[in-house]
C-alpha cells in the first residue's frame, strides 16, 4: 500500500512537472511571436499558459497586446480586464482598457479608468492623447444622437475576410481584400492584394480578379489604391515581406503606370519615408497633390495626414504635415478629397464613437472646420476609407459587428438630399466652465526691400525639432500669409521661396511666448503672432550680412581661428548657398589698424582662408566661394593708424562681410 501511494505521489508530480514545463514553453514561444509581431499565433500560445495558471496576469495582458496590435479591439478589452483581476501592473494598461471599452460603447467606464489612469505615472507616448480623450468623451453622448438621412448597405463581393478601400474605375470596383494564399501572422488572415470586379449596380459584384499580376506579391501585403483622374497613375501601399531584399521594414507608397493595357512593375516614390509607416494614398483632383498616412518623425502623434505637390514632371515635393486642426494625439488615416475640394478622412483622436471614425474638413474664413459625419456612417467601430461617387453617394468600410467578416465595404446614399441631419432631441454637453483652452497661429507679410508686398511667395514652416514641413501656403497679392497653427513652446523656421529672389529663412519661436491660462477671460481663445519677412533679388555686387541677419563674425586678435561664436553665423552662410545653388559669395575678411599695414593684409587673407575652408568643410563646392583679404583698408569707423580708439572700436573692423560675385 505503500509501494502504491508512493507510485501515485511520484507520477502526480511527474504530471504537474510536465504541466509546468508544457505552460512555461508556451509563454516563451508566446512571447517570441509576439516579438516577431506573429500575434494570432501569439495569441495561441499565451492562452495555452494562461488555462494552466502560468503568467496568468503577464499572459492576459499580452493576449490583450496582441489583439490590439492586430486592430482587435473589442478582443482585447475582456484580457485587459483578466489581467488586472490578476493583478498587473503594466503601467498603460487602463489606458488601452479604456479604448477598447470605448469600443464596446462603455463610455462611462472608459472615462473612469481614463482618470485612473492620469493619476497614476503616465507615459510620455500616452499621456497627452489620455488627457485629449478624456476631455472628449462628453460629446461622445451628442455624437451618438447625430443622425443622418444617410441608408447604407452591404456589398455583395464581402466575405469572411477583409475587404475594404472602394474606389470605382470604369465602372470596375477596384478594392483590397485579404485573398492571398498565405497567412499573414500578424492577423490570422491571408495577405492583403488589390482586386477589381464588374459593378452590376450599386452593391452587386460581378465575380473578382487580381488587379495585375505586375502589382501581386504574394508575401506581403498590398492594397488601398489611388488613382489619377484618367486612371493611368496609381500609387498604393504594399508592407514588407520580412526578406533582406525589402527595401524598407516597414509600409511604404509605390508608384504604377499604364501603358497599352498592362500596369508598370512599381517603384518606391521619394516621398515614402522607409523609416516611417507611410500608408492610404490619394490624389488631389487635379492630381497635383498625393495625400497620406504617416508616422514620420516631427508629428502630431500617432499616424498623421500629410500631403506633397507634384510638378509637371511628376516629380513629389517634401511632404507637408496638414497642421493640429487635423491631425491629433491618436491616428488620421484614409484621407480622400472629393469633386468639391472636401478633405474626408478617419481618425480615433477627434471626438469619436469608437475606433476610428469619419470626418470632413473644410477650410472657411481662413481655418479649418472638422465635423463628424454622424450615424449611420460611423458606429462605435472602424469605419474608414470613405469615397464618393457625388455629393449624396459613395462607398466606406467598416468592421461593426453587423458584417460579414473583418472589414466590409458599405455603399451609401443620402435619401432625402439637402437634408443632412434628423430631428433629435437636442444634447446639452456639459463642459468645465472653468476650463480655458488657447490655440496660437502665425501670419505675416512678405515685401522686397522697398517694403512692397511680394505675390504668389512660397512660405514653408519647418518644425526645428524635426525638420518636417508643417504647412506650406503662397502669399496674397498684398504679401500677406497665414493663419498657421503653431504650438507653445516650439521653435520654427519659415522657409521663402519666389523665383528671381533669395531662398530666405527667417526664425520664429513661441518659447515664452505663451499666455498664462488664468489671464484668459474666455473658455476659447485665439492669439494670432505676426511676422514680417523682406526679401532681395541675388544681383551682383549685393552684400547679404543685413539682409539675412548674419552678426559679424569676429576674431580674437592676431588670430586667424574660427570662434565658436563665428561658427554660428558660418552655418548660416553654408545654409543659404545649399539654398540658392545659383549663387557664387566672396568672403571679405577685414582687420583694424593696429600693427603693419601689410601684416593686416595677411592677416586679413588667413582669416579669410580659415573661413572659407570652415564653409568647405560643411560640403560646399570650393568654386561657390572666394577668400579675399583686405587688410586695413576698409574700416568702418575712425580708428585708423595713430588714432586712439576703444577695444569695441577697433573689434568692429575685424569682420568678415558677404558678397555676391556671380548669379547663374
Amino acid at each position: 500500500m505503500q509501494k502504491l501511494r508512493t507510485s501515485i505521489y511520484l507520477l502526480s508530480t511527474v504530471l504537474m512537472l510536465g504541466s509546468c514545463n508544457s505552460a512555461l514553453q508556451s509563454f516563451k514561444k508566446g512571447q517570441k511571436k509576439f516579438e516577431n509581431g506573429e500575434y494570432e499565433l501569439a495569441i495561441k500560445e499565451f492562452q495555452k499558459s494562461s488555462s494552466a495558471n502560468y503568467e496568468t496576469a503577464k499572459s492576459s495582458f499580452l493576449i490583450a497586446e496582441s489583439y490590439r496590435l492586430s486592430n482587435r479591439m473589442l478582443q482585447a478589452g475582456e484580457y485587459y480586464e483578466k489581467a488586472l483581476a490578476a493583478g498587473s501592473r503594466e503601467n498603460d494598461i487602463r489606458f488601452h482598457l479604456a479604448y477598447a471599452q470605448k469600443a464596446q460603447g462603455k463610455y462611462e467606464d472608459a472615462a473612469k479608468n481614463l482618470e485612473k489612469y492620469l493619476s497614476g505615472v503616465p507615459s510620455k507616448e500616452f499621456k497627452n492623447k489620455a488627457i485629449a480623450e478624456l476631455d472628449m468623451l462628453p460629446e461622445v453622448l451628442a455624437l451618438a444622437n447625430k443622425k443622418t438621412f444617410i441608408e447604407i448597405q452591404p456589398v455583395s463581393i464581402n466575405s469572411s475576410g477583409s475587404e475594404f478601400s472602394p474606389i470605382l474605375i470604369d465602372k470596375d470596383l477596384i478594392f483590397t481584400a485579404s485573398r492571398k494564399e498565405l497567412t499573414y501572422k500578424n492577423n490570422g488572415l491571408p495577405y492583403l492584394g488589390l482586386y477589381r470586379a464588374p459593378l452590376n449596380s450599386p452593391t452587386e459584384v460581378g465575380t473578382p480578379r487580381l488587379f495585375s499580376t505586375n502589382i501581386f506579391k504574394d508575401n506581403a501585403n498590398e492594397g488601398t489604391p489611388a488613382f489619377t483622374r484618367d486612371g493611368k497613375t496609381m500609387v498604393f501601399a504594399r508592407g514588407n515581406t520580412g526578406k533582406r531584399s525589402d527595401q524598407s521594414p516597414d509600409v511604404d507608397l509605390y508608384i504604377s503606370k499604364l501603358n497599352d493595357g498592362v500596369w508598370s512593375e512599381p517603384e518606391l516614390i521619394s516621398v515614402s519615408d522607409s523609416l516611417a509607416w507611410d500608408g492610404s494614398p490619394s490624389f488631389s483632383n487635379d492630381g497635383r497633390t498625393l495625400y497620406f498616412s504617416s508616422n514620420r518623425a516631427g508629428g502630431k502623434g500617432g499616424l498623421d495626414l500629410y500631403r506633397a505637390n507634384i510638378d509637371n514632371a511628376g516629380r513629389f515635393g517634401r511632404a507637408i504635415n496638414m497642421g493640429a486642426d487635423i491631425n491629433t494625439a491618436g491616428d488620421e488615416m484614409f484621407p480622400y478629397v472629393s469633386a468639391d475640394g472636401k478633405l474626408y478622412f478617419a481618425s480615433d483622436g477627434h471626438p469619436g464613437l469608437g475606433g476610428l471614425d469619419l470626418y470632413m474638413a473644410t477650410r472657411k474664413n481662413g481655418e479649418i472646420q472638422v465635423e463628424h459625419l454622424g450615424l449611420p456612417l460611423n458606429s462605435r467601430f472602424d469605419d474608414f476609407g470613405l469615397v464618393a461617387i457625388d455629393s449624396t453617394k459613395g462607398y466606406f468600410a467598416s468592421n461593426r459587428d453587423s458584417g460579414k467578416g473583418d472589414d466590409d465595404i458599405y455603399y451609401y446614399e443620402n435619401t432625402q438630399p439637402g437634408k443632412k441631419y434628423q430631428e433629435t432631441p437636442p444634447v446639452i454637453v456639459q463642459k468645465d466652465p472653468a476650463k480655458k483652452t488657447i490655440r496660437y497661429f502665425l501670419a505675416g507679410i512678405v515685401s522686397n526691400v522697398k517694403n512692397e508686398g511680394l505675390d504668389s511667395v512660397r512660405v514653408a514652416i519647418l518644425d526645428n525639432e524635426s525638420q518636417q514641413a508643417l504647412e506650406e501656403v503662397f502669399t496674397k497679392a498684398d504679401g500677406s500669409f497665414g493663419k498657421i497653427r503653431v504650438e507653445a513652446g516650439k521653435s520654427y523656421t519659415l522657409v521663402t521661396d519666389k523665383k528671381g529672389y533669395f531662398i530666405k529663412r527667417e526664425p520664429f519661436t513661441m518659447i515664452g511666448k505663451d499666455v498664462p491660462l488664468e489671464k484668459l477671460t474666455k473658455a476659447e481663445n485665439d492669439t494670432t503672432y505676426y511676422v514680417n519677412i523682406s526679401l532681395d533679388k541675388p544681383e551682383v555686387g549685393i552684400e547679404i550680412t543685413k539682409l539675412f541677419h548674419i552678426a559679424p563674425i569676429y576674431y580674437d586678435l592676431d588670430k586667424s581661428n574660427i570662434r565658436n561664436d563665428a561658427s554660428v553665423e558660418l552655418d548660416k552662410i553654408v545654409q543659404i548657398l545649399e539654398d540658392n545653388p545659383n549663387i557664387k559669395l566672396e568672403l571679405g575678411s577685414h582687420t583694424d589698424s593696429r600693427a603693419s599695414t601689410d601684416y593686416n593684409q595677411k592677416l586679413s587673407q588667413r582669416r579669410a582662408d580659415s573661413a572659407v575652408e570652415y564653409i568647405i568643410s560643411k560640403g560646399i563646392s570650393r568654386t561657390r566661394i572666394v577668400a579675399k583679404g583686405y587688410g586695413e583698408s576698409q574700416l568702418v569707423n575712425k580708428c585708423a593708424d595713430g588714432v586712439e580708439c576703444t577695444e569695441e572700436e577697433h573689434q568692429m573692423n575685424r569682420r568678415t562681410e558677404f558678397k555676391v560675385l556671380e548669379v547663374k
